[in-house]
């Protein structure tokens, strides 16, 4: 079988990619992912906070609001209590990219234009194959619209577009009123790709410490449905990669998200369950299905079953949703 892909212009030699997490944290785990099969490594991100976190721009957002609670800035982390500076974060992505055959990508995760984007110029030299950008950003403000809310991605993205010359990804998420525009916005102020979808985790309520909390849960199966609606419906549509990313569990799902026409899929809890070992188990059971239905490719079955290809599009759209309601009433 020739599971190999292209994402961001880089040949990869199958769809299975390791998202941003922990186990990019250790020389140990990078190598255990790339021996058992993974075609590249998206690193931990390094945050804007990380960076500068005395830039006035920083400061006015940071501070926004804290008026109304005097120890709200405090929810911030000590920059201190971060796994690495950002020096020791290129000096483990220089590390990586110089002993790993398979390519690095470095993520940054901030919010606002500024001085920090030009660190995305040492991360080029410290041997970056690309960059995947990661706006978390929640509005808050009641006098923010929309457009407001997308401008800043777009002027983050321009910032680090005119800093560096390397496949620029842009890790979206959900909450945006025309996921097809904001693509399509993106694509043309220089994203080579979009990763879909970030998962904002949720604020949970202490009922003995009466406090709100925060938390991660790890994902499951059913949260890559957001992901094959979306990347079903731009592909084809935008001239970017694809990717895939949260609820990425198994063969099947792997194989599902490519037919709806991602260049790639990208996993996490997955591999936090069940360590590096578990992409052999993937790669084999997608090989398996794949001789079974007579592939012979991943890009045969790639977009296949996207929002252009199928003969009944409403699949993805409106029609879907009252589908699925009326078979549920039959079913009760």
């Amino acid at each position: 079988m020739d599971l190999s892909t292209t994402y961001l212009g880089l040949k990869l030699k199958n769809p299975i990619v390791a998202s941003a997490g922990p186990l990019s944290r250790s020389f140990d785990s990078m190598h255990q992912l790339e021996d058992t099969g993974v075609s590249a490594i998206v690193m931990h991100s390094l945050f804007e906070e990380q960076i500068t976190h005395e830039i006035e721009s920083m400061n006015h957002y940071k501070s926004y609001g804290t008026e109304s609670y005097a120890e709200a800035l405090s929810y911030f982390p000590n920059i201190n209590d971060y796994y690495y500076a950002p020096d020791e974060y290129l000096e483990i992505v220089a590390k990586a990219a110089n002993e790993l055959k398979i390519p690095v990508i470095t993520s940054m995760n901030g919010t606002t234009p500024g001085g920090w984007i030009n660190y995305a110029k040492k991360m080029v030299e410290a041997g970056a194959a690309a960059l995947e950008l990661n706006i978390y950003y929640v509005p808050t403000d009641v006098n923010m619209t929309s457009t407001d809310v997308e401008n800043r991605y777009i002027e983050v993205l321009k910032g680090i577009r005119s800093a560096v010359k390397i496949p620029i990804s842009v890790k979206l998420n959900t909450f945006f009123s025309s996921i097809p525009n904001i693509a399509k916005r993106l694509v043309s102020e220089g994203a080579d790709g979009l990763v879909l979808f970030n998962r904002f985790y949720q604020p949970d309520i202490d009922l003995d410490e009466l406090d709100v909390k925060s938390g991660i849960e790890l994902s499951n199966s059913y949260e890559n449905r957001l992901s094959m609606r979306w990347i079903g419906i731009l592909f084809g549509k935008i001239k970017a990669s694809l990717a895939a990313t949260s609820g990425i569990h198994s063969a099947e799902d792997v194989l599902k998200l490519t037919m709806a026409g991602a260049d790639v899929t990208m996993m996490c809890s997955a591999l936090l369950t069940h360590g590096p070992e578990y992409i052999g188990k993937v790669l084999q059971n997608l090989e398996n299905w794949m001789q079974e239905h007579e592939y012979e490719s991943i890009e045969q079955m790639k977009g296949s079953l996207s929002h252009k290809s199928i003969a009944d599009p409403s699949a993805y759209e409106r029609a879907n949703y009252m589908k699925a309601l009326n078979r549920y009433k039959l079913l009760v």
